[in-house]
């Protein structure tokens, strides 16, 4: 990996060179230099998942803890319990050389006793536990906090409250505490959350033409119901070899009507919900990941997100958008232009349409 002489510490390339990186990706390549500087430097940067931003920045945390010291020195912000689990993996990845390197997981459901300091390192979670877990509860004290990073910053801040939960964290820590943020895509909102964030930053843009997602083939399908939605959900099952999918509902009552409804039909269903207990959504994931069930529906994701989940690191991805009313031909119009991608028709009755798209 080129800039190799950044990384001072020998477990921590060892880690980096057994999870096969041997040349940066552009991320890297342009953050890397920035984030492990000598003194720290702050970061504002847009990248996709699958890029590799997950670990840069899971590296400049690591370069920065000292595992003698047993207290958090980095936090990490994820929209979903989800993503932190997804970090936390990368995490556990780059510092397997680091054995005294430990983790904890700020999320809903992971119940501590009052009063405790917690002695890991590295703490990742959603804005309103480690809020909790900073303030209320005094688990983390903010002003030992080397390392900031807040991921995914477009996704947190359509989240209700977030926003607000992570500039209260942000307040917390220390001044020379270095703060990275990173975001799929750059919007009014996301720009002036970003600023009040992170002092002094510097900036990674990404050109138009790399953001958008050409490995996915993107189409809408026009439905007046929920049942048409379903047949025309089996009419694409019945003519294309599908091997893994992710269905995403806007309710979880229709998202548990769903997942009943592929059971009857013989698919393997896997339902995530924000109800479920945190082990619980955590083994949903990883059988979904170890292609034990075959399709995944759940609630709640960008668009971007969402569909980025299908064509990750290079993949062919298919991404289908059931459109059953006005509001949402509208919000398929203001997704064709911020791409600027048109997002063909597909007519889900034509069998021979359906095995066209999948060559």
């Amino acid at each position: 990996m080129s800039g190799t002489f950044l990384i001072r510490k020998p477990q921590l390339l060892q880690g980096v060179y057994a999870m096969g990186f041997n040349r940066p990706s552009k991320i890297q390549e342009n953050a890397l230099p920035m984030m492990l500087a000598e003194p720290p430097q702050n970061l504002i940067a847009q990248s996709q998942s699958g890029t590799g931003k997950t670990a840069a920045f899971v590296l400049a945390m690591l370069s920065r803890v000292e595992p003698a010291e047993r207290y958090p020195q980095c936090l990490c912000l994820s929209p979903t319990y989800e993503l932190a689990l997804q970090t936390g993996k990368v995490i556990e990845q780059m510092g397997k050389f680091h054995p005294e390197l430990k983790l904890a997981y700020a999320v809903r459901g992971n119940k501590l006793e009052r009063g405790q300091k917690i002695s890991e390192h590295i703490v990742i979670g959603t804005p309103g536990t480690v809020l909790d877990w900073c303030s209320k509860l005094k688990f983390i004290d903010p002003k030992k906090i080397k390392v900031f990073v807040l991921d995914e910053a477009d996704v947190m801040i359509a989240t209700q409250g977030h926003q607000d939960q992570s500039i209260r964290i942000q307040r917390m820590l220390p001044r020379n505490c270095q703060m990275l943020l990173f975001s799929a895509t750059f919007e009014d909102s996301v720009w002036k959350f970003a600023q009040k964030v992170v002092p002094d930053p510097n900036i990674i843009k990404l050109k138009r033409e790399e953001e958008t997602l050409d490995t996915i083939k993107q189409y809408y399908v026009l439905c007046n119901n929920r049942d048409e939605k379903f047949q025309a959900l089996c009419n694409l099952y019945g003519a294309i070899t599908i091997a893994q999918a992710m269905i995403f509902c806007h309710t979880r009552k229709t998202a548990s009507w769903l997942a009943a409804e592929l059971s009857k039909e013989g698919h393997q269903v896997a339902l995530l919900s924000g109800e479920m207990m945190v082990e619980q959504r955590a083994a949903v994931i990883e059988r979904f990941r170890e292609g034990k069930e075959k399709v995944l529906v759940t609630t709640n994701e960008t668009y971007l997100h969402r569909i980025g989940r299908t064509g990750r690191f290079g993949k062919r991805g298919l991404a289908v958008n059931m459109v059953d009313s006005k509001h949402s031909m509208n919000i398929l119009n203001r997704i064709q232009e911020h791409f600027n991608k048109k997002i063909e028709r597909l007519d889900t009755d034509d069998l021979d349409e359906i095995e066209k798209i999948a060559n």
